[in-house]
């Protein structure tokens, strides 16, 4: 059975607020969870719910933090999570955010003490739905060891970009720096089904297609050296940046287990417009078409779009597993 995704929110939410979350927060947790999973990314979705949970009985998310924005400059915010979730503070960010860099043509946001940013895309194309081009980076707990070493050191610290265009969806990139999200892995261990070999290394440093192996090695990096030094830009960025604890201080996402994570997330808007006059919206979207002249190429993010559509006419069928694990919280 397809369940629409305004009655999949209720009861996420509701699991929340039952366990002593601020029910704004509890809205914005399940909204953001519930999109990742119409998005087709389960292991950004409602598989999360029971360690979010489980980490907040726990204290280490604070289920009643409200996140406070603080005006450092003109095109500064700097905004304190206060270890709660994430989504509440990305969407005051959205909210702050977007007038700032309407008005001095750049802005950006530097989030601290803050936990999983879940589905990036999800939060830069609310800029670009606003004609606003914008960028956000965000470290993770330890995953990924510099280039030839073994001890993981950053996170898989993904990387989102979202440009707006006329009459059509934005184009919208999301990667993590590893060479798939840690939440893929999470989620072979949970169904107990092997992964590639090419996902990650176990604790030796050797490929591994175990994923209990692979959650206690290194993921690899995206691109070989290319990726491990874009990682460490991202900690630069996202924690360096904005007084977030680095990957290597962050407890787990996945247990509740040590204190709160405190991570860190970096936003950057633009006003093309500041830039390029009234007519880059042309320019921009000559660039797309120029893209999909030739047969076979899609836009980044279309999938996901295509796929939220489709769930909001739809709703989602979730495995009966997770509904379960959900329900018994």
């Amino acid at each position: 059975m397809h369940t629409p995704l305004a009655e999949l929110e209720r009861q996420i939410s509701a699991v929340f607020e039952t366990n002593d979350v601020l029910p704004s927060a509890a809205r914005s947790v399940a909204r953001a969870l519930v999109a990742a999973e119409a998005a087709g990314q389960s292991g950004h979705g409602l598989r999360r719910v029971p360690a979010y949970v489980k980490q907040v009985r726990a204290g280490k998310v604070d289920g009643r933090a409200e996140p406070v924005a603080e005006l450092r400059r003109p095109g500064a915010l700097s905004i304190d999570a206060g270890f709660g979730f994430a989504y509440p503070a990305l969407d005051l960010a959205v909210a702050e955010l977007a007038p700032l860099a309407r008005s001095q043509g750049i802005a950006s946001a530097a989030i601290h003490r803050s936990h999983h940013a879940g589905v990036m895309a999800l939060t830069v194309e609310r800029f670009a739905e606003q004609g606003l081009i914008a960028m956000m980076f965000a470290n993770a707990p330890a995953a990924m060891a510099p280039w030839g070493g073994k001890k993981p050191l950053y996170g898989t610290n993904p990387i989102a970009f979202a440009v707006p265009l006329t009459d059509a969806d934005p184009i919208v990139i999301d990667l993590a720096l590893s060479k798939v999200a840690r939440g893929k892995v999470m989620e072979a261990q949970q169904r107990g089904v092997a992964i590639p070999d090419d996902w990650a290394l176990d604790a030796d440093g050797h490929p591994t297609t175990d994923p209990d192996a692979a959650m206690k090695g290194t993921m690899a990096p995206a691109g070989g050296a290319k990726g491990a030094a874009l990682a460490f830009m991202v900690e630069v960025l996202a924690a360096g940046l904005t007084g977030a604890h680095f990957s290597y201080e962050a407890s787990s996402l996945f247990d509740d287990k040590g204190p709160p994570p405190a991570l860190g997330h970096f936003i950057i808007a633009f006003d093309p417009q500041a830039t390029a006059g009234a007519g880059v919206a042309e320019r921009l979207g000559a660039l797309a078409q120029a893209m999909q002249s030739e047969d076979g190429v899609r836009l980044p993010g279309r999938r996901g779009r295509s796929l939220r559509r489709h769930a909001l006419e739809q709703g989602l069928e979730i495995d009966d597993g997770v509904m379960q694990a959900i329900a018994a919280l």
